[in-house]
């Protein structure tokens, strides 16, 4: 007797999974660099473009009003759709010079909605430093919930750098944020008053709202001859197992290092009962940089060092803290 085993789902097999069964299945061989790293790369008439795209969705990567009461601006939802797509580009050392955006909104939206978003898109390509990046143009249209949806397009001064040239004896060092926009989101799920909340606190949840991916940190790593790198969008330690998978290599963190970035998410650790190692570890979404350095000599300033690339042999941890076991399946997953 047969038993009809139940067909998989996305739920069962999760972000990773459904790539691993997707991507044979497509034809990538015209590209430069295919699916895999932070963004793909074409050639046109000799120059190298490098591709990205993401999206935000209503009630997925954001709630128009929050558990905790505060309300989800449209101008900070346009200001993600721009960071979490330039940081890709900024992640192989480029430049982001173009975007194309689709917008679906329900027919109820107000039109001051859409200026508010359509300014945060503004600001945060002059704020943040992506001066040469222009709207291209884009889409509208009709749905049930708020979807945005942004590809964006650059070029690499110094070449690009990929997930997969870390070397054994390698620096591994940070720029930007780490913990801050995990620590946010925690905050903004927290049944407490946002009107309530301290200034620090609003700080941390202003980091998942507006993050501030450290744009032109990425082009002066590929200057200074880092030989992998990647942002940090899933957490750092799902992230870089990703790098140290690609890379053949383990890495371990140090965690005295680690725990300066953990010092700053005090003030929403006491206000949610959370450890905020955990939010530096595996909190997503700051688009800091994370990338492997030759030497420490070589590493730029506004970069940390954190940790060191390793040897990998038969069944050693891609990452460790002090040598211990991080677990790499506690980041982000849409699926999950």
């Amino acid at each position: 007797m047969t038993i009809n085993q139940p067909e998989a789902t996305v739920g069962d097999l999760g972000e990773q999974g459904i790539l691993d069964t997707i991507l044979p299945l497509l034809d990538s061989q015209k590209a430069n660099l295919g699916p895999g790293d932070d963004a793909g790369a074409l050639s046109v008439q000799g120059s190298e473009i490098l591709v990205s795209v993401d999206t935000l969705v209503e009630n997925q990567d954001f709630k128009l009003v929050w558990p905790s009461g505060l309300e989800h601006r449209a101008y900070d939802i346009g200001w993600k759709s721009i960071a979490q797509n330039v940081s890709d580009i900024n992640a192989m050392g480029g430049t982001t010079t173009g975007a194309v955006v689709s917008l679906s909104l329900p027919v109820q939206t107000s039109l001051q909605w859409v200026k508010d978003f359509a300014q945060g898109m503004a600001d945060a390509i002059n704020s943040l430093g992506a001066r040469e990046l222009t709207i291209l143009g884009g889409d509208l249209g009709k749905s049930t919930e708020i979807s945005v949806t942004t590809t964006v397009l650059g070029e690499c001064a110094h070449g690009k750098i990929l997930r997969n040239g870390a070397k054994p004896g390698d620096i591994i060092a940070v720029a930007g944020r780490l913990g801050d926009a995990g620590a946010g989101l925690t905050v903004l799920e927290h049944r407490s008053d946002a009107n309530k909340w301290s200034r620090a606190v609003r700080r941390i949840a202003e980091a998942q709202c507006k993050p501030a991916p450290p744009l032109g940190s990425g082009p002066r790593a590929a200057e200074a001859g880092a030989h992998a790198m990647m942002d940090i969008s899933d957490g750092l330690v799902r992230d870089t197992s990703r790098l140290a998978k690609s890379s053949g290599i383990s890495i371990d963190f140090n965690s005295e290092v680690l725990k300066k970035f953990a010092a700053r998410l005090a003030p929403a650790a006491q206000l949610t009962g959370t450890d905020p190692m955990a939010w530096v570890l595996h909190g997503g979404e700051d688009f800091g940089l994370v990338a492997a350095f030759p030497n420490e000599d070589v590493v730029p300033e506004e970069f940390t060092v954190i940790g060191v690339a390793k040897a990998r042999s038969g069944r050693r941890s891609l990452v460790t803290v002090d040598g211990k076991i991080a677990t790499a399946s506690a980041g982000f997953d849409h699926f999950n």
